[in-house]
């Protein structure tokens, strides 16, 4: 359901923030966590064109989740979900933060971060087969943990 204007979306958003004092970009892991994908050159942002971590590739620029060298079937709201965890990896990114860059001005149920977090991890078959790459924190959010491969940047 879209709201009826951005401040509204915003504040009905606002009802799901983390516990007052509770700082949600607390890294998680050791000193990788301040590097970000996205390396500034000036004011403008590099993107890289292939994130490797277990046996996926991310080619963000084509908005492609690859295992070896075949498509992963992954909704677009799936692969947002997965690309706001790589941006902060290591890093605790609150479900707050993540509703609001996957459903930008519109109000959403959390049940939908939920369902395509589910998806996203299935894809991954994150904790099966020795792959853990996120981790969910109850009651906050989730943290990508696996090991990246960043190669390529575009401007």
């Amino acid at each position: 359901m879209r709201a009826s204007g951005s401040t509204a979306a915003f504040e009905r958003l606002a009802q799901f923030h983390p516990e007052p004092g509770v700082d949600a970009r607390f890294p998680i892991q050791g000193p990788s966590a301040d590097r970000s994908f996205e390396q500034g050159k000036g004011s403008a942002k590099a993107v890289p064109t292939k994130i490797s971590f277990g046996p996926f590739c991310l080619l963000p620029t084509q908005f492609l989740l690859q295992e070896g060298d075949k498509p992963v079937p992954l909704g677009s709201r799936a692969l947002e979900i997965l690309i706001a965890l790589l941006e902060r990896r290591g890093e605790l990114v609150s479900k707050r933060d993540l509703m609001a860059r996957v459903w930008p001005n519109v109000f959403v149920e959390p049940a939908n971060l939920t369902v395509h977090m589910s998806a996203l991890r299935r894809a991954l078959r994150d904790g099966r087969e020795g792959h853990r790459f996120i981790v969910n924190i109850p009651g906050r959010g989730y943290c990508f943990v696996a090991a990246i491969d960043v190669s390529g940047h575009e401007n």
